[in-house]
């Protein structure tokens, strides 16, 4: 099981991931509404920290076109998109920013879990997430038990340490983020802790 963390903002949260090998590290980029919102300079400077083994993400609310040419010049090996995009949506932005893309997914109902049924081939990888944005909603990761895609599965919303033994079989990547904090700015010793509990359950199983 592989983990992103979300909403880094400061230097230390990403040299604290990046040397620990964290899979993915995410950046809020355009959605000032968020706590975890960094301004473009800021990304730039987090973004040229070496990230050894981990890949960087760049998270992306109902972008236009000029906000993906803007931060396809990041040094982001994806795009996590929210919004209404059709498979081809995701193939052409794919092809014309050369980022690698996690197609996201917000579910409410179980229903919305299906709704990764029309993207075939555009996305690297699909997210099943709350429908909260900046919010660390709940939702039943088991409405997810039975999807069989050819690609990266990963879950967002709410994940607690307690959960994580219980995802294992559910999903490829976990991606956390209000978990990972205190007073809604990232602790360090609670991103360590994780890591090593995701660690522990990746040498058991």
């Amino acid at each position: 099981m592989k983990l992103k963390v979300c909403g880094l903002s400061r230097l230390k949260e990403v040299e604290t991931c990046v040397s620990n090998y964290v899979d993915f590290c995410g950046f809020i980029l355009n959605y000032p509404k968020s706590h975890r919102f960094i301004p473009f300079n800021k990304a730039k400077q987090l973004t040229n920290v070496p990230k050894k083994k981990s890949s960087y993400v760049g998270v992306l609310v109902n972008p236009n076109e000029q906000e993906l040419s803007i931060f396809s010049k990041l040094r982001l090996d994806y795009f996590q998109l929210y919004g209404n995009y059709s498979n081809q949506d995701l193939i052409r932005i794919r092809k014309k920013f050369k980022k690698k893309i996690i197609f996201s997914i917000q579910v409410k109902k179980r229903e919305d879990a299906e709704k990764y049924k029309s993207i075939k081939n555009g996305a690297d990888i699909i997210l099943w997430d709350s429908s909260g944005y900046a919010e660390s909603l709940s939702w039943d990761f088991n409405w997810i038990k039975d999807v069989s895609i050819n690609r990266q599965k990963m879950i967002a919303g709410n994940i607690k340490l307690s959960e994580l033994n219980n995802l294992i079989n559910l999903t490829d990547i976990v991606d956390v983020s209000g978990a990972l904090e205190t007073n809604k700015v990232k602790d360090i010793k609670k991103i360590k802790k994780f890591i090593k509990v995701i660690k522990k359950i990746n040498y058991e199983n």
